[in-house]
């Protein structure tokens, strides 16, 4: 079981090397994950309570203090509304904002006492006026003394570097206030050494003496670094603070009141007390509190906090609502259905909750050389003193201390520790904010790799449910009359296809409440029926020839729709053809340019699925992919996404499906659309909120800018020690340059700070196209045209010359019907079955088919046929004819094997 660690003592990346280092050698541990920026530690450990124990002792014998945020093992999911991730981060907010007062505080009561030090040390070499009483061979003690004790509050003001630095120095595991402590209090003890000194020359009367050990003192020194690193230290707070607004502005959104009805009366109450069943009331204004169903009323909800919806979508009784969407207009109510850390908000907080506390594969590198990095710098601090003190300047203690005191000041393990944290945090939460939820900072950092998308087509590229597409009316037909006979008939039906022309006639305002007699299910036709008087038959060309309809005229523009994979559903009353309507699953409106925008960046797109050769090529050509495979069964998706992989490319894998999720894990990204299974989405490391596919190249675009800032932030922080370093051990002293101590300390301060904020540069970042959330779905109207007439904006029909007996498994490129070769056929041992299936209308028809099929254990490389009528299929010696015929019928339709 995995649980968190709030963690404290913890200043530089030394720290959480040493913490993680400690955690992880604890039996039972298999994995601890220590994250600077949020002081917190997710440790994976086999769930005893004394394993917990073990781990909190190990970071306490360390020098730190953990402690675990569920002592008596993992909570319980919230019942009535106690959101204990929102708890969390409320806490880890107050913390840090009681830490940036600390700091205020610390660095207002710095200055009070370290500006008037800096005074009296530099003012007489830069030409100040001299303080009365404290100038001259006469003032000369009373001013070294007055020093001191300035310096000496400086040093209890800031006396937690000191506390910290030497307990983790006795423990061997030194961190940056080590380096603090061990400098400034260096510089405090010599100048108490030369203090004493001056007393004892002036004892003795040698002014010459005393005047010496008076310019040896280094109080300014001791305080300075002290009062600038916190300096440095407050601004870091601040910048810190700001990583976490994509969290807390998330819980923000949560409404903390709520409009109940109980015992018939509207209550106010908090939005933690509303429970699962519970109805509740919501106005133009008001935020829905929980997630539930509408019951009464209508309304124009704003989601754009959630879905990134930018146009209102107006609710009526029975459609879902989710917490923290705004009413604009109107009034309902609703049903309680997902309360506490089960609405989809909470959801989305806990998702980039652990996305920022993951780690990414690059921080290893930061955290490899963090391990070592302030024994090495204390070793070589410890090497410039003996250096300078032996061989550099002879008996020079002073100017041997000054140089081995910059070393230790200058050297900023922090800006290391912080480099890939504060990136990460403010990355996924520019995700979230633009409806991406990256699980993990692995899936982040990896995304930028990425070589070749496969897309999944139902319900990826296209819309995952037919629309019509195209209405064509035979002469002298009006649309109404087509559409109202159409609807009224199709509405007895619960195929896919009946439910898009019913559809189509509740968009279009077309009446179609006339009553239905003799309703006949044709077998492998369509239907028939008797409406407002009418005989009316809706389906295929040989119900139409059967019942001896002319549907010569409308031939043409079937052909068309077919050739686009549209399925053209004829339609005709007492004899007379009326018209064809093509249905079809559209392409998305953003699916073709978010093919270009791949592309653009260097990523090759593939189109992976279960759907015939002619389909697959069809909606190619409207999006412009690089490559489609089609015919490809659930199992086999995931084995063309290791096959891409055997051949050098880092996959990510786009899907919706149960069918899918194979696929997803399997990629080296697994990214589903936010309308898909909760399968898919617990199988992928991103989650698309808009459901929209140029999201893609979207998640792609802010993974390469956030690593782009992690490099960027590495570099800077290596950069920095790498150059500052060797300036200050003195290696450019012979040509005068030279790092005094409290430069180096203003520097060590502000490297963090720097490093932070060029992180925080990340909170504009902005995709190169806004997501099309919110634009019309399904592309354009359906054309409506006469019969003989081209319909307008027709595409061009490229490769409309595809033949039904397209094998399964093809593979074409480019997305115009240049064949590469089939693939693979099944396995030895297999028999070749052919089946008579009956009551096939549609392509949907076949796909249902297909899975049926599909799903038989022993049995591979299904093809379907809708105008032969038949299905072809390898099957295992062990697979029963009767099993097949079984499939088939459990699917809604009839089949029999031919001998």
């Amino acid at each position: 079981m995995k649980e968190t660690f709030d963690i404290t003592g913890m200043t530089c990346a030394s720290c959480s090397a040493r913490v993680q280092k400690a955690a992880s050698a604890v039996d039972g541990v298999s994995e601890a994950s220590v994250n600077l920026l949020k002081n917190s530690m997710e440790v994976d450990y086999d769930g005893a309570a004394a394993t917990a124990d073990a781990v909190v002792a190990a970071v306490e014998k360390a020098g730190y203090g953990a402690t675990p945020r569920h002592p008596h093992g993992p909570a319980a999911p919230a019942a009535g509304g106690t959101h204990e991730l929102e708890s969390a981060e409320n806490a880890s907010q107050a913390s840090a904002c009681k830490a940036l007062d600390e700091k205020l505080r610390q660095l207002v009561a710095s200055a009070v006492f370290s500006v008037p030090l800096f005074y009296l040390a530099m003012g007489p070499m830069l030409g100040w006026p001299e303080v009365p009483g404290l100038s001259g061979m006469q003032g000369m003690m009373a001013d070294a003394f007055t020093q001191f004790v300035l310096a000496s509050l400086v040093i209890l003001t800031n006396r937690h570097y000191f506390v910290t630095g030497f307990r983790t120095l006795a423990h061997l595991s030194p961190n940056m206030d080590s380096l603090i402590a061990v400098g400034s209090g260096a510089s405090f003890a010599w100048s108490v050494v030369m203090l004493y000194g001056m007393a004892l020359a002036l004892g003795a009367g040698d002014l010459e003496a005393a005047h010496a050990d008076m310019h040896n003192l280094y109080f300014d020194s001791a305080g300075m670094i002290l009062a600038l690193i916190t300096l440095g230290k407050y601004f870091e707070a601040r910048a810190k603070l700001k990583t976490t607004d994509a969290i807390s502005d998330l819980m923000n959104l949560a409404p903390k009141q709520a409009t109940v009805v109980r015992d018939g009366a509207e209550l106010v109450v908090p939005t933690d007390e509303v429970v699962v069943g519970d109805t509740l009331v919501v106005r133009t204004g008001e935020s829905v509190p929980v997630d539930g169903v509408v019951t009464e009323g209508t309304a124009a909800i704003d989601e754009s906090a959630i879905t990134g919806e930018p146009i209102p979508v107006e609710k009526v009784a029975g459609d879902k609502v989710t917490g923290a969407t705004v009413t604009r207009g109107g009034w309902f109510r609703m049903r309680a259905c997902a309360v506490g850390d089960d609405t989809a908000l909470a959801g989305i907080i806990r998702l980039v909750d652990e996305a920022t506390s993951s780690k990414a594969p690059i921080e290893r590198f930061a955290d490899r050389i963090a391990a070592v990095f302030v024994p090495v710098v204390l070793a070589i601090a410890a090497a410039t003193f003996v250096a300078w003190v032996a061989l550099l300047a002879p008996g020079d203690v002073a100017l041997a201390l000054t140089h081995a005191i910059s070393v230790l000041v200058i050297s900023c393990p922090c800006a290391l520790g912080l480099a890939t944290p504060t990136a990460i945090m403010v990355g996924t939460g520019r995700g979230a904010k633009n409806g991406i939820l990256i699980k993990d900072a692995t899936s982040l950092e990896t995304a930028c790799k990425v070589t070749t998308v496969v897309l999944d087509k139902t319900g990826t590229i296209t819309e995952g449910a037919p629309r019509v597409t195209d209405v064509e009316l035979a002469p002298g037909v009006e649309a109404d009359e087509l559409v109202g006979l159409a609807s009224a008939l199709e509405r007895k039906s619960e195929h896919p296809l009946a439910r898009a022309v019913v559809g189509y006639a509740a968009e279009s305002d077309v009446a179609d409440e006339a009553d239905v007699e003799d309703f006949e299910q044709v077998a492998g036709g369509g239907l028939a029926g008797t409406v407002a008087g009418y005989h009316v038959l809706a389906g295929n060309a040989r119900l139409m020839g059967q019942r001896g309809v002319d549907i010569s005229a409308l031939q043409a523009a079937a052909d068309r729709m077919a050739a686009d994979a549209k399925t053209p559903l004829y339609f005709a009353a007492d004899g007379r053809p009326l018209g064809v309507i093509g249905v079809a699953d559209v392409v998305k409106p953003t699916s073709r340019r978010a093919i270009e925008r791949l592309r653009s960046m260097g990523v090759r797109t593939l189109l992976l699925t279960g759907d015939q050769a002619k389909t697959a090529r069809a909606v190619a050509r409207q999006v412009g992919v690089d490559e489609v495979i089609a015919g490809v069964l659930p199992d086999q998706k995931e084995g063309e996404v290791r096959r891409l992989q055997e051949a050098g490319e880092v996959v990510a894998m786009v899907g919706d499906g149960i069918n899918d999720a194979p696929a997803l894990a399997r990629a080296e990204v697994g990214i589903a659309i936010g309308a898909g299974t909760d399968v898919a989405k617990s199988s992928a490391d991103v989650v698309l909120q808009h459901s929209d596919p140029a999201d893609v190249a979207t998640a792609i675009e802010l993974s390469r800018a956030t690593m782009r800032n992690i490099k960027q932030n590495l570099f800077w922080a290596l950069f920095y020690n790498v150059i500052c370093i060797p300036v200050a051990v003195g290696v450019l002293a012979p040509w005068g340059v030279t790092l005094n101590p409290m430069i180096g300390a203003a520097a060590m301060g502000f490297s963090s700070v720097f490093v932070v904020s060029n992180a925080l540069r990340l909170r504009g970042w902005r995709p190169s196209e806004p997501s099309a959330a919110g634009q019309p779905a399904g592309g354009a109207e359906p054309a409506l045209t006469q019969a003989g007439k081209a319909p307008a904006g027709a595409q061009a029909q490229e490769g409309a010359q595809a033949q039904d007996g397209d094998s399964e498994g093809s593979r074409t490129t480019g997305g115009h019907g240049a064949t590469s070769g089939p693939a693979k056929k099944g396995e030895i041992d297999m028999r070749s079955v052919k089946l008579k299936v009956e009551g096939m209308m549609c392509e949907h028809c076949v796909a249902h088919v297909t899975e049926a099929l599909s799903g038989v254990r022993g049995v591979s490389n299904v093809a379907v046929s809708l105008d032969k009528g038949e299905a072809t299929l390898d099957a295992g010696l062990l697979v029963k004819d009767d099993q097949l015929v079984a499939a088939v019928k459990d699917a809604g339709y009839a089949a029999e094997v031919e001998a």
